[in-house]
């Protein structure tokens, strides 16, 4: 059963013990019911569709660490949460990764769940949307080079 909202509608009931995804070994697995409370979301978005896109983000964010995890494998290393300073019980990479999973999440949701209103105001929510899917994006992006150990760099050309 879901909470009433002010516009009359409702959030659907926040469902709980989603599951885990199984990450490569090296890269942390991925909660979902700590991804969804981390990430602010509702039970609107189904446990289907944040499952989906949680893999997709590990897919992707796996991919742009692909030579880091290499050569940190190379170094001898068999987990990321065996690398570095631990904080909040886990390591600085490992709590990094998560970040950039959930941003890459947040980003993708935001994109999928816009709101069908045409009228000025939905077009201006929509906008505000569409910025908050790039902060998501930009945040993602600042996780895997905080990783990586490279600047957060911002250009924007005019």
């Amino acid at each position: 059963m879901g909470s009433p909202i002010a516009n009359g509608g409702s959030v659907a009931a926040t469902p709980t013990n989603e599951g885990t995804i199984a990450n490569d070994g090296f890269w942390p697995d991925v909660d979902l019911a700590t991804l969804r409370a981390s990430t602010r979301l509702t039970g609107n978005v189904t446990t289907e569709r944040l499952r989906a896109s949680a893999i997709e983000a590990m897919l992707d964010v796996n991919t742009q660490l692909v030579g880091f995890k290499a050569g940190r494998i190379g170094e001898g290393w068999d987990s990321a949460a065996d690398i570095g300073e631990t904080i909040a019980g886990a390591t600085a990479l490992v709590h990094r990764y998560l970040r950039a999973v959930a941003s890459t999440v947040q980003a993708d949701i935001a994109e999928k769940y816009r709101d069908w209103d045409n009228t000025r105001a939905g077009d201006y929510r929509g906008q505000g949307e569409n910025d908050s899917a790039d902060d998501f994006r930009r945040n993602a992006r600042w996780a895997v080079a905080d990783i990586l150990g490279r600047p957060r760099n911002v250009v924007e050309l005019l």
